[in-house]
């Protein structure tokens, strides 16, 4: 197993992974990376945590929007500035309710 350390939001982590795929590891984390950044523009500082986790469903949505264009045959239109901010809205509400339920915890 091998290990590759890649910078997300201007911190190192150390990920494992299969012998070989070090660099598609590092090739997914800048994207992961640039997706951090942009919701961090969007949103300001909310903490890492809280940022992964908007990145991450920002992330969800677009594969699952992709892969929905896929079974229909078609293509999605990239959101509107109008449309990122209501998705940056409403990840900020769906992980104030995710902290506030592990703080419950």
């Amino acid at each position: 197993m091998a290990t590759v350390t890649v910078d997300i939001n201007g911190r190192p982590y150390a990920v494992g992974c299969a012998d070989g795929q070090e660099e598609r590891v590092r090739v997914l984390a800048r994207q992961f990376d640039a997706h951090v950044r942009q919701v961090g523009r969007d949103v300001g500082h909310v903490g890492d945590i809280r940022l992964f986790l908007m990145a991450a469903l920002v992330l969800a949505d677009e594969l699952q929007e992709a892969r929905l264009a896929q079974a229909n045959g078609g293509t999605v239109a990239p959101p509107t500035g109008e449309a990122e901010a209501g998705v940056a809205e409403a990840l900020n509400a769906v992980a104030a309710r995710i902290e506030k339920i592990a703080q419950s915890l």
